[in-house]
């Protein structure tokens, strides 16, 4: 009997020996990760919003890692050239990409191909949720409120309205309020915040949209004046009404868009998670809190947050920008 279990437990201790080098080899192979420098694409300029969170979190990312972590700028075509080249990578959690609603949701109405297709080609891994952006009206106009602009706008006719590009949340904001009050508005697309709000500031502009950091060149000159923001309230103008609050009733003011990270869909998840984690972990780092509180945005969340977020705008996103009628480029 007692040569039976030895033999029974001799058995088993060979099966557990021979499973130890392949279980030892998953581990290893999850705790290889990352084995070399990571890249981090960004597909917007330099020294935008979109640049200062990739370099912030990127940096919060290397200190946790102990591996370089390098952001590359691939800025063009509305995101999709860096997408793309990150949709192509190898999917080993060494290439990341940062970049910003348009990118992860509007290019596929935008564009016949961006070269990447969002949800075949990449796993989304972190967001920010935007900012409320500001709706600001040249200071000339005594435009207080939505009410006072719709007035503004039926008694001139015409308003120019300047947004940072096509098929921005300027563009369709201003195609939703064509539709709702029936008004006669101009957008006026400019490549980027910087130029339009420079236009307003000029004077070409009767009313101009974007974040809250970008228009403070408008604002403390006084040479505009916020009316409303698009979403959601700015902690800075808590005097100033959303949209919705004022009667404004699209569906596409109910969105907040958002600065995201994404890595090639085929990344193992246990890669995928810990990255997220990290995204999570570094809303308490100083260097990006610093950043997170210049754009007064909310923090990253995690991997779950974030796909919900995503599924949940997706399809306003895409049902306002086929409204605005434009043919893909």
């Amino acid at each position: 009997m007692s040569a039976k279990l030895d033999r029974r437990h001799f058995i088993a201790a060979g099966v557990t020996a021979i499973a130890m080098p392949s279980v030892l080899r998953g581990a290893s192979a999850q705790e290889a990760w990352p084995s070399r420098s990571i890249r981090m694409i960004c597909s917007y300029p330099a020294g935008g919003q979109t640049d200062l969170l990739a370099r912030a979190f990127g940096d919060f990312l290397a200190k946790q890692l102990d591996k370089t972590v390098v952001i590359e700028n691939k800025a063009g075509a509305s995101g999709s050239i860096g997408t793309a080249e990150v949709a192509r990578a190898e999917p080993d959690g060494h290439t990341i990409l940062c970049s910003i609603s348009t990118t992860f949701l509007m290019n596929r109405v935008m564009m016949k191909n961006p070269g990447y297709d969002m949800d075949k080609d990449l796993t989304l891994i972190s967001v920010i949720p935007g900012g409320g952006l500001l709706l600001v009206a040249s200071a000339k106009h005594g435009i207080k409120n939505l009410d006072d602009f719709v007035a503004f706008a039926r008694n001139s006719g015409k308003v120019n309205f300047g947004t940072y590009s096509a098929g921005s949340a300027p563009h369709i904001t201003i195609n939703e309020l064509k539709k709702q009050y029936g008004l006669s508005i101009e957008p006026i697309h400019y490549r980027g915040e910087a130029p339009m709000w420079t236009g307003l500031l000029e004077g070409s502009l009767d009313v101009a949209m974007g974040s809250y950091t970008a228009a403070q060149a408008a604002l403390q000159n006084d040479r505009g004046t916020v009316f409303a923001v698009h979403s959601k309230k700015v902690d800075a103008l808590p005097a100033i009404k959303t949209l919705p609050e004022q009667g404004a009733t699209a569906k596409f003011f109910t969105v907040s868009g958002f600065t995201g990270w994404a890595v090639p869909k085929a990344t193992p998840q246990p890669t995928v998670d810990r990255l997220a984690k990290l995204f999570v972990a570094a809303n308490d780092d100083p260097k990006v809190k610093a950043v997170l509180a210049t754009f007064m945005l909310e923090p990253a969340l995690g991997f779950k947050d974030s796909n919900e977020l995503y599924q949940r705008e997706l399809p306003v996103w895409v049902e306002s920008g086929q409204a605005l009628g434009l043919q893909p480029t």
